[in-house]
């Protein structure tokens, strides 16, 4: 379901006063903005300079998390939309709330391009062939099973339109995700070489859904 992020901010169960609570949002925004210092941002141009932007397409971030790559993607859209979805969590430590990556999107001044949903990964809420681009960063790895980890592949590619690109950029298992792909029946799936702009390093597993 999607995931009401003013809400979010009012119903988490912290307090306003409390360093989680809404008040303290400006600083959750000032940290993200840290997080894109770096070779972050290299990483995500190099991910992203793969696709030919139009600017218009609605594109799905699967594991949003705080929100880096689909703050790098919305910077790209004109009147497309970005859609993030996670298992968001009130008590998690690192920060994967709604409320902390909608901050940093207002930071970025990218807010009003970009929608927050809640859900799995391994059972996407979207209906069949419905973005332009799908992709994911450094979140596939943290399915514990095969299994759940090819479904998510396999989600991804649902959900994408026939002629649409998936990227996958991971640290581990990007040989088995190159495989789910090509048995979904994407073409052009390519793995790249490791990129040591992120630690540990990365490849990036990218296709195009056929039938356009």
């Amino acid at each position: 379901m999607k995931r009401d992020v003013e809400a979010a901010g009012e119903q988490s169960g912290h307090d306003r006063e409390t360093p989680g609570g809404a008040r303290n949002l400006g600083r959750i925004s000032t940290a993200g903005r840290r997080l894109l210092s770096g070779n972050v941002p290299r990483a995500l141009d190099q991910l992203l300079d793969s696709v030919p932007w139009r600017g218009d397409e609605l594109v799905l971030d699967v594991g949003t998390g705080s929100g880096l790559l689909l703050i790098a993607v919305a910077r790209r859209l004109t009147t497309g939309r970005a859609i993030g979805i996670d298992v968001w969590s009130a008590e998690e430590s690192s920060g994967n709330r709604p409320e902390v990556t909608l901050a940093n999107a207002r930071s970025e001044g990218v807010a009003d391009r970009i929608d927050l949903w809640e859900g799995d990964a391994q059972k996407l809420p979207f209906g069949d062939e419905e973005f332009d681009v799908v992709l994911s960063s450094l979140v596939l790895h943290n399915i514990g099973e095969t299994a759940g980890r090819e479904q998510a592949v396999r989600e991804m590619a649902r959900v994408l339109k026939p002629g649409g690109r998936v990227l996958i950029q991971d640290s581990l298992h990007t040989e088995q995700y190159e495989r789910a792909l090509k048995e979904c029946g994407a073409t052009d799936v390519t793995r790249s070489k490791l990129s040591f702009l992120l630690l540990p390093p990365v490849r990036v597993v990218s296709g195009t859904k056929a039938g356009a």
